[in-house]
């Protein structure tokens, strides 16, 4: 059974900084890419950042130069650093991989496994 579960969101002001982690178990972690997604209040779930099996990453424009994706193969575990952080930036965070093996598009409808997220909240 695979598992996913993300920690790390809070409440932080504007222009501070959080580290989200993602631990997933099940499923053989090295051979996906994995994602972090977002879903504002009201809007619809977006991409955040990807990370290749190779360690390739995509950043949308939004959050590039300020977010970072890293992975850990041998502790099963991806994380996001945030910095700079907007209000806007406010979201139910997820993190998410494909069903199958390799390189997948960074967008929400090409993942299958995902957690139950984590809530980031920027205040002003």
């Amino acid at each position: 059974q695979v598992q996913v579960v993300e920690s790390g969101g809070g409440l932080v002001q504007a222009v501070g900084s959080l580290r989200l982690t993602c631990k997933a178990s099940g499923l053989v972690f090295h051979v996906h890419t994995w994602g972090w997604f977002r879903q504002p209040p009201g809007k619809e779930r977006e991409e955040v950042s990807c990370i290749s099996d190779a360690g390739t990453t995509v950043y949308p424009d939004s959050v590039k130069g300020r977010f970072t994706v890293a992975r850990d193969n041998a502790a099963n575990t991806l994380y996001l650093q945030m910095n700079s952080l907007k209000t806007e930036d406010t979201a139910m965070y997820y993190c998410a991989a494909p069903r199958r093996a390799g390189w997948s598009t960074c967008k929400p409808r090409d993942y299958y496994y995902w957690g139950q997220g984590t809530q980031v909240t920027v205040s002003s």
